[in-house]
């Protein structure tokens, strides 16, 4: 061991150690634009190209974070205060997530409240056929509410210290998760409406996938989190990783249910 690492760290801050992941994966995520550039385009084997950028970018992201992990359980470089810089960013994070839907609800309020007369002065505009709120969207309402409280019940199982009961309630989130996306794409295939189908198709698309979106992306936080979980790695009094990814997902069940209070129910 060299004289460096044997002098004792004399503050509670991380130094992060040199690590090629970042680079690699903004270089996985520029080519992975670029290849969608390419099949919009429809440029020969544009297909492939967003393939192998993908399968890139998911490899650069899993050896990343298996180094956090690995940094925050093992290594033991997660201190309090490292953990509580990492709640403000979190935080700081969610908050510019609630500024990005944001956007869509102000462009959907300013296209329904004051109807431009190129659609016929009306919210839904002629033409428009909605869907039924109290079909599959309530649904799907039904079923995020309860993957909020499974995750709560997950939560207060990590600090009581109940290892399976952990594994359960985790496990019954990821399934929540993954069935509400299921029910999206069914209710996307089944929509009488498409994205180009004026104003309402581009704000209901985009505003609901993109929710869509953050859901895989939660769903696949809590997978990641229900594996750690089996291994041992949350304690009663460190278990930040799935702290952080209980918030996501109650930013992803607030959000929802003002898609659907709005544009499904309101809006129709």
């Amino acid at each position: 061991m060299s004289f460096t690492r044997a002098i004792k760290q004399q503050h509670p801050f991380h130094l992060v150690t040199p690590s090629p992941w970042p680079l690699l994966t903004s270089f996985s995520l520029l080519a992975l634009m670029l290849s969608a550039v390419t099949y919009f385009h429809a440029i020969n084997h544009s297909l492939i190209k967003i393939l192998i950028s993908f399968f890139c970018l998911g490899f650069c992201i899993f050896r990343w974070f298996t180094d956090i992990v690995s940094e925050a359980t093992f290594e033991g470089n997660h201190t309090l205060r490292v953990q509580r810089g990492i709640r403000q960013g979190m935080i700081l994070f969610i908050v510019s997530e609630i500024f990005f839907f944001f956007s869509f609800f102000w462009a959907f309020f300013h296209s329904s409240l004051i109807p431009s007369i190129f659609i016929g002065a009306v919210w839904p505009p002629q033409g428009i056929e909605t869907l039924n709120p109290w079909g599959l969207p309530f649904l799907n309402t039904v079923i995020l509410l309860s993957s909020g409280v499974s995750i709560t019940w997950a939560h207060r199982n990590i600090i009581a210290g109940r290892h399976w009961d952990t594994v359960i309630s985790l496990s019954i989130t990821v399934f929540l998760g993954l069935l509400f996306t299921s029910l999206q794409i069914k209710e996307y295939i089944d929509a009488p409406f498409a994205i180009n189908s004026g104003i309402y198709g581009s704000i209901f698309f985009l505003a609901t996938g993109f929710h869509g979106l953050h859901v895989l992306i939660g769903t696949i936080f809590l997978i990641v989190c229900f594996f750690r979980q089996l291994r041992f790695h949350f304690l009663r009094d460190h278990h930040l990783g799935f702290e952080t990814a209980a918030w996501y997902w109650h930013f992803v069940d607030v959000v929802w249910l003002f898609l659907f209070v709005t544009i499904y129910w309101w809006g129709s």
